[in-house]
């Protein structure tokens, strides 16, 4: 704790007195939404660390899936059926405003056919895995999504805490010691002032005498 550089009076008192209340009152704010963020942010990693395990499977079935198809077929044969995709995809991206927390909303939108080659020369197990593949995308961005959504929360949630520990820990007893301090001295200068009357009445009432 430390003692504002202030002049010890009556409308400095006043004034550090709002101050301290206001203090108080941000510091109750930023603390509900600090706890109100990491109950969201507990949430989001949870649904993140789900999600990436279904990612990570789904990869895993689809690259094993076009081993299988690999197989089956000649480099050649490979290299020629997808070497003309025609599918297009486009990612969007859109944000809304949580608890002063941008989110990211990401949009993907497909154009054409992803199986752009001829049945002729491929088989059913190559089908399976460019479908595979296929879904895999749409989970991936779902993913990148509630990633980002859970950087952006605790980054916030980092500035939130860093807020509320300066208040708690620095400014608001700050205050309320230059408060504490203040009416001491203006108690004393009080005390000073009724003393000094009294030794004044009391030499006026001597010399009266």
């Amino acid at each position: 704790m430390a003692l504002l550089n202030v002049n010890p009076t009556r409308m400095a008192l006043m004034d550090l007195k709002r101050r301290s209340k206001a203090a108080q009152r941000g510091h109750k704010l930023l603390k509900d939404k600090q706890d109100g963020l990491m109950r969201e942010f507990m949430i989001v990693i949870r649904k993140a660390k789900d999600l990436r395990m279904r990612t990570e499977e789904a990869l895993g079935g689809a690259f094993r899936k076009f081993l299988v198809a690999s197989a089956w077929m000649s480099d050649g044969e490979m290299q020629s059926a997808l070497s003309s995709p025609q599918a297009k995809m486009e990612l969007t991206v859109e944000t809304k405003n949580v608890m002063s927390v941008r989110i990211p909303i990401f949009s993907l939108t497909r154009e054409g056919s992803i199986k752009s080659y001829g049945l002729a020369r491929t088989n059913a197990l190559l089908d399976d895995a460019v479908d595979s593949f296929d879904r895999v995308f749409e989970t991936l961005a779902e993913l990148a999504q509630i990633e980002k959504q859970a950087e952006n929360m605790a980054i916030e949630l980092e500035t939130t805490r860093r807020r509320v520990n300066a208040l708690e820990h620095k400014m608001i007893p700050d205050l309320k010691e230059t408060v504490k301090y203040i009416k001491m001295k203006l108690d004393e200068s009080e005390r000073a002032g009724i003393i000094s009357t009294m030794r004044i009445k009391a030499s006026l009432e001597a010399q009266g005498k």
